[in-house]
């Protein structure tokens, strides 16, 4: 069922498009440009295919680029029957590199998104060529092991939605804890953000994956070995205060090529706060690996 009443903004890159597929009788949004190995881009909980707004340009000359917004957030459609734990979502993406007909990508995923981009190497059985992850969620963050439980038992999601949505302290609260500069957020980031959390059933999405934060962290400690072969970056702000730095190095350790890529300074969503640096180890890998 459709329930995206809102315009997506315009796509202000000229290398990148906005398209539309169907996976599971759902519209499924996402970017498609560039050229090059194909690279699936997985945004974090509350985020959305604007997330990458200062790297797809960046990015297109080396890959050919396909940012989705995953069922349940940005423009595409909603389901209050749709499944919401890790497994099941990495299944629709699956399914969606089906309808694309990508036999093979590199995938890059940020917070709740790179555990996405984890569970579904683990799933897609070497259809996976190489991780690029952003801050993780993973076992070994102790952000968010509490909070995530409490705020997924907040009642009346429908009803409270049009409340938080008046709320803009709040919200500029919430953006401004990603970043460890807030002078750092560029004009129109808030309200990018805004616009696809007004469509009804995001606050419900979020609030059901929250509901299984704890399952599918021990989803994702059960998978690591199956993933452990697969050639990985590691990217993180130095000053995340949403998914532990210090869980960085355990993490890596559970992966036999994988390199770590601190950014000093930034906090959890480097590729908006330091696009430029984030750019260059993105670029940096993927062209290092090729071949």
């Amino acid at each position: 069922m459709s329930l995206n009443p809102i315009a997506a903004p315009a796509v202000s890159v000229p290398e990148v498009e906005e398209h539309f597929a169907t996976v599971d009788g759902l519209r499924m949004r996402y970017l498609r440009g560039g050229a090059g190995p194909r690279l699936l881009l997985i945004h974090g909980l509350i985020g959305y295919s604007f997330s990458w707004r200062f790297n797809l340009a960046s990015l297109a000359p080396h890959a050919t680029l396909f940012a989705v917004d995953l069922l349940g957030m940005g423009y595409s459609d909603r389901s209050s029957t749709m499944d919401c734990r890790l497994p099941a979502a990495a299944g629709r993406l699956l399914r969606f590199l089906d309808d694309q007909k990508i036999e093979s990508a590199d995938v890059l995923g940020t917070s709740h998104g790179g555990g996405l981009a984890m569970e579904l190497a683990a799933m897609a059985e070497g259809r996976v060529r190489r991780l690029l992850l952003v801050a993780p969620v993973n076992p070994w963050s102790r952000h968010g092991r509490l909070l995530a439980p409490l705020l997924a038992r907040i009642p009346g999601g429908g009803r409270l939605q049009p409340l938080l949505m008046r709320l803009g302290p709040l919200h500029r609260f919430l953006l401004r804890r990603q970043y460890a500069d807030p002078r750092r957020i560029s004009p129109g980031t808030l309200e990018g953000y805004r616009a696809a959390f007004q469509i009804p059933g995001t606050l419900d999405y979020a609030r059901r994956v929250l509901r299984g934060w704890r399952e599918d962290l021990r989803e994702l400690e059960r998978i690591l070995p199956r993933i452990a072969h697969i050639p990985t970056l590691l990217v993180w702000g130095s000053r995340d205060g949403v998914v532990s730095p210090a869980s960085a190095q355990p993490l890596l350790q559970n992966f036999e090529r994988a390199e770590l890529a601190m950014l000093e300074g930034a906090g959890h969503v480097p590729y908006e706060e330091v696009p430029e640096e984030f750019n260059r180890a993105v670029i940096g890998f993927l062209t290092k690996q090729q071949g």
